[in-house]
């Protein structure tokens, strides 16, 4: 018994607190793969001001109006080519990460997980974490690298939920980590272990991260620079002899500029200017999900090979790895320093 509740009247009611919290959030993920699902996702992910930076008046009418009128359908397409018994990829890894570090932290740490967009929801998580008696919480976002469209709207969805809130918990906000030596340790620990696992030998490898317009560079948003450095620690750590490796960026959407070069124009120029055996890594993002699963393993697989490759293969991301699974530990004890002991 707390100090708190020993302190309570006879007549009130019981209180939990005093423990502490970890709570990992990903991306997002439709609840299933079929176009209503789909658009519920796609009408809560482009609404979010941080995502898309169109003034509302100009852009809800072409998001209402047109693309969650024409885009649902195919992107389920897509969803259900990497949907697995268990649900959405990215989902059940970052499940399957809390529970792995529920188990490593110990009883002590309380961890859960969340969605920024879709379910489980950030608020839902956090007030069932303060239920359960959590006063102080670790808020990992499982972005390697910060920008407004990911890492800021995760604290932004948790400020919503503390505004609601009488009773606040303490939050602590798990920092970019795309030049971590803990998470470039883990990287080129996984990544060279599936490299020697190929049954062959690449030419040219990869280094594929999720695109942003090139406008956000300009704003000041420091992701290229930190996508770049993440590639450029990588390189240095896993010197192969004969391996070329390229920075790209994937997933363009609408007509703006974004950043260059593309991963999927990359994997066609390549196998054209006579590269044959080439594999893709995604080092920006902690799960597999739709667009490492489906837009490139499966989608930059068919346009290189069309273009003249001959080998191809997409290695997994960190995952529930060894090596990922001791980064995160390594992460999560590190700022949870002062909070628990080791």
């Amino acid at each position: 018994m707390t100090w708190r509740e020993q302190q309570l009247p006879a007549a009130h009611p019981a209180v939990r607190s005093g423990s502490i919290g970890v709570l990992l959030v990903n991306l997002g993920t439709p609840d299933g793969p079929d176009p209503g699902s789909v658009k519920r996702y796609l009408g809560e992910f482009l609404s979010d001001r941080r995502v898309v930076e169109i003034p509302a008046l100009v852009w809800q009418p072409i998001l209402r109006g047109i693309i969650l009128n024409t885009r649902p359908k195919k992107s389920a397409k897509a969803y259900a080519k990497v949907w697995t018994d268990e649900g959405s990829p990215l989902a059940v890894i970052t499940r399957k990460q809390a529970e792995a570090m529920r188990a490593r932290l110990g009883d002590g740490v309380q961890v859960d997980w969340a969605m920024r967009y879709g379910s489980p929801s950030i608020p839902d998580r956090l007030k069932a974490m303060m239920d359960a008696g959590c006063e102080r919480i670790l808020l990992a976002p499982m972005y390697p690298q910060y920008s407004g469209a990911t890492t800021a709207t995760v604290i932004d969805k948790a400020s919503e939920a503390l505004r609601g809130m009488r009773w606040q918990p303490t939050l602590r906000t798990l920092p970019p980590y795309h030049d971590d030596p803990v998470h470039i340790a883990a990287l080129a620990s996984d990544l060279s272990r599936q490299l020697d696992a190929l049954d062959f030998e690449p030419e040219v490898l990869l280094l594929s991260f999720h695109g942003m317009p090139e406008r956000t560079l300009h704003l000041g948003d420091p992701y290229h620079c930190q996508c770049r450095k993440t590639a450029r620690l990588l390189e240095q750590a896993m010197p192969r002899p004969g391996l070329r490796f390229r920075t790209t960026f994937q997933s363009r959407f609408g007509r703006a500029k974004w950043l260059e070069p593309a991963t999927d124009i990359t994997l066609e120029e390549e196998a054209r200017a006579g590269t044959k055996r080439l594999v893709v890594a995604a080092p920006g993002f902690s799960a597999d999900c739709l667009e490492t699963l489906e837009e490139v393993a499966m989608e930059g697989r068919d346009q290189f090979l069309e273009a003249g490759g001959e080998r191809f293969a997409a290695l997994e991301c960190l995952n529930t790895s060894a090596a990922g699974l001791d980064m995160l530990e390594q992460m999560f004890r590190r700022e949870l320093s002062g909070w628990i002991n080791g």
